[in-house]
């Protein structure tokens, strides 16, 4: 079984997934898009939970884009019950769990009632300590990069910081993900081999995992081949293979 392959000391800290395939998935069994999101519920649920199981600290996932609220409006609509729903029925699940639940991006373009249910569900889970659970919504990557750049800008001109004193840490600051460490393995389903505008920063070091299975078909088997695949490179950040032996 992969499970005992896993080296529990050497799990990445940070794990992002683009959940991807959805649609494809309800097509190929005849059935329409929101059947694949409804499906794809199981695998958030199954993942979340081997994740924290497993020792991870910090899970991210790619659950809707900027770019998504140009799908047609039924299918957005869709997404958007699911959310609601999907959060008051998993509230146990990271209960149980310990687990926190966070969000990252323009989370104030959500439609109310889901607005409301997220920031419920943050704010029970507050406390919980296993592990994060962060959901991004409503987010881009290049979004966040360009408000980062105007909130510093403003700062560098109120002279509340110096232009010389600008580095990693100053962006890493301004970012939606400021309290969270880089991420270490970035997964991405469905055989797509892109980003998408997902962590565009925060991705600079990470190894990069690309599956064909469809997420509503990801399973904690496929999870724990990912983690030793990544277990099993060789991570250099720009060094050799002997400096860092």
């Amino acid at each position: 079984m992969s499970l005992e392959k896993i080296n529990t000391s050497k799990l990445p800290k940070h794990l992002a997934i683009i959940m991807d395939g959805n649609g494809r998935w309800a097509k190929q069994k005849g059935m329409l898009r929101a059947f694949g999101h409804e499906g794809g519920t199981k695998s958030v649920r199954e993942t979340v939970e081997a994740s924290a199981q497993l020792g991870i600290e910090n899970l991210t996932l790619y659950a809707f884009s900027t770019e998504n609220w140009n799908r047609p409006k039924v299918e957005v609509d869709t997404l958007m019950r699911l959310l609601v729903s999907s959060l008051k029925k998993e509230i146990k699940t990271l209960t149980d769990n310990n687990i926190k639940l966070k969000a990252i991006g323009n989370i104030k373009l959500l439609p109310k009632k889901v607005y409301k249910e997220l920031n419920e569900v943050i704010d029970f889970t507050k406390n919980n300590t296993r592990m994060t659970l962060t959901l991004a919504l409503s987010y881009g990557s290049r979004e966040e990069l360009i408000n980062a750049i105007k909130e510093i800008s403003v700062k560098v001109k109120n002279n509340i910081i110096s232009v010389e004193k600008i580095d990693e840490s100053i962006i890493n600051e301004h970012l939606y993900t400021q309290n969270l460490p880089d991420v270490d393995l970035l997964i991405r389903t469905s055989g797509e081999q892109r980003i998408s505008n997902f962590l565009l920063w925060q991705i600079a070091y990470a190894e990069l995992y690309f599956t064909p299975v469809l997420w509503p078909d990801f399973k904690k088997q496929h999870l724990y081949d990912a983690i030793i695949e990544y277990q099993n490179r060789e991570r250099r950040f720009g060094k050799t293979s002997e400096q860092i032996s």
